[in-house]
């Protein structure tokens, strides 16, 4: 069974814990691991949280998305702001220089099978392990 989500909101924070959520609930129907689904409410809080505050500068006239594509196998998370997009290098990032800025993107592509930036376009897969029933 595949589930489809798309989600859109203006750049305000507040809209965020919301719009999570609403995507965490649908996922509930295919994904019954908890920490599975911590991984994905932390990568959506991430990316969406990125996208309004660093792709659209909180600039509440603009919006940010999320398409969500899931089955049993792998769930893809894009999200989408109206920023000017940028290149990521995790290699630039020093985990001793203590920035405010720039763990989340770290975060996510730790936790992600696949993780690419494509300018204003951030896409997160993580492949689901299925239950192995050893009783079979």
């Amino acid at each position: 069974m595949w589930i489809t989500i798309n989600k859109e909101t203006n750049s305000d924070l507040y809209n965020i814990k919301g719009l999570v959520a609403s995507v965490l609930d649908k996922l509930n129907s295919i994904i019954k691991d908890e920490s599975v689904l911590f991984d994905i409410k932390l990568i959506l809080n991430e990316l969406l949280i990125n996208g309004v505050i660093h792709g659209n500068k909180q600039n509440k006239d603009k919006s940010v998305s999320v398409s969500v594509k899931a089955n049993d196998r792998f769930i893809r998370i894009e999200v989408n702001d109206e920023g000017k997009g940028f290149k990521y290098n995790k290699k630039n990032y020093n985990p001793m220089e203590l920035k405010p800025n720039g763990r989340g993107l770290i975060i996510v592509d730790g936790l992600s099978d696949e993780f690419y930036i494509e300018g204003n376009k951030v896409v997160s897969v993580k492949y689901l392990k299925k239950a192995i029933n050893y009783n079979s």
